[in-house]
């Protein structure tokens, strides 16, 4: 395991090299810019995992409770620093991952990809273990993060205190046909542009991190690999969640129908606390919806 810790200081010198990393200077930059926005001090590990080298930056007590954060495709790890700082970061240690094959400074494993749910229970197993948390982690996930959770919650359920999903994706409802057909000239062909305008028409136009944009704009340029796909997770236990979970939908999301996705995440969990925050789309909702995460994090 590499460590480094940092404060609000430039930060791209401090991390260790590894071998065939596929991101550029450029965005090496952007995302050191984005990090360098979080509470100080952040302590960043490039962990070992079966699956290639993965990257967590933590911040917080180190006796806090444990928080584990997965992101959104391409929003990288640093998209928590809105959380952390709104809160996160004083009642738990928070320990925000780079997902190994999506934009970020994890490094896949050549030959060896993460190409299923098994693979990446696998790989979040080595993730939990090279963190070494202290008692009962909090697992999070936003979006394909939160859908990546629940897959793990549903086969390591005693490795977890406590699931939260913010605005999951194909967990209890699937994507909207306009949504996919507005994203595919992104996901087929990335340029900053094309980005910038999909996030623009997404969040209804919602004042977002500029760091964070420009990072978005340098995600263009990473060559990640094919996400993984496959069937919603089953959480569902005999009569219930295998672990308690918490899920909060953004009221705005383009993605899905927020309403009719938390009514089958209630009918699907009855005893899961579900809840719609309205006003806040999808991919905005770690940015701009910073403090009410926080809070919901915080009430246990």
């Amino acid at each position: 395991m590499f460590r480094t810790s940092t404060s609000h200081t430039p930060r791209s010198n401090r991390t260790p090299r590894t071998p065939h990393t596929p991101h550029t200077p450029h965005f090496r930059a952007a995302y050191d810019a984005v990090l360098a926005q979080w509470p100080a001090p952040v302590d960043s590990v490039v962990l070992p995992t079966p699956y290639g080298l993965t990257r967590v930056n933590s911040c917080g007590p180190a006796g806090a409770p444990p928080l584990v954060l997965l992101p959104g495709a391409g929003a990288t790890s640093t998209v928590w620093g809105a959380c952390a700082r709104a809160g996160l970061a004083g009642t738990h240690r928070v320990h925000a991952v780079d997902l190994v094959g999506d934009p970020g400074l994890s490094v896949p494993e050549p030959g060896r990809a993460v190409r299923t749910t098994g693979d990446l229970v696998g790989w979040l197993d080595a993730v939990l273990d090279g963190i070494g948390p202290h008692g009962p982690v909090t697992l999070g996930g936003h979006s394909y993060g939160a859908w990546i959770a629940a897959h793990y919650a549903a086969s390591r359920p005693t490795r977890l205190g406590r699931l939260v999903l913010l605005d999951p994706t194909r967990v209890f409802a699937g994507f909207r046909h306009g949504y996919v057909l507005r994203a595919l000239p992104m996901l087929v062909r990335p340029t900053p542009e094309r980005i910038r305008s999909f996030l623009v028409w997404e969040s209804g136009g919602a004042e977002l991190d500029p760091a964070w944009l420009r990072l978005q704009d340098e995600t263009a340029r990473f060559r990640a690999v094919r996400p993984v796909t496959g069937p919603r997770p089953d959480l569902t236990g005999p009569g219930e969640p295998p672990v308690p979970v918490h899920v909060l939908f953004a009221g705005r999301a383009r993605c899905h129908d927020a309403d009719r996705a938390a009514g089958a995440a209630r009918r699907m969990l009855p005893g899961a606390r579900v809840d719609v925050l309205p006003g806040v789309s999808h991919h905005a909702l770690p940015l701009v919806a910073a403090g009410e995460i926080a809070r919901l994090v915080a009430a246990g």
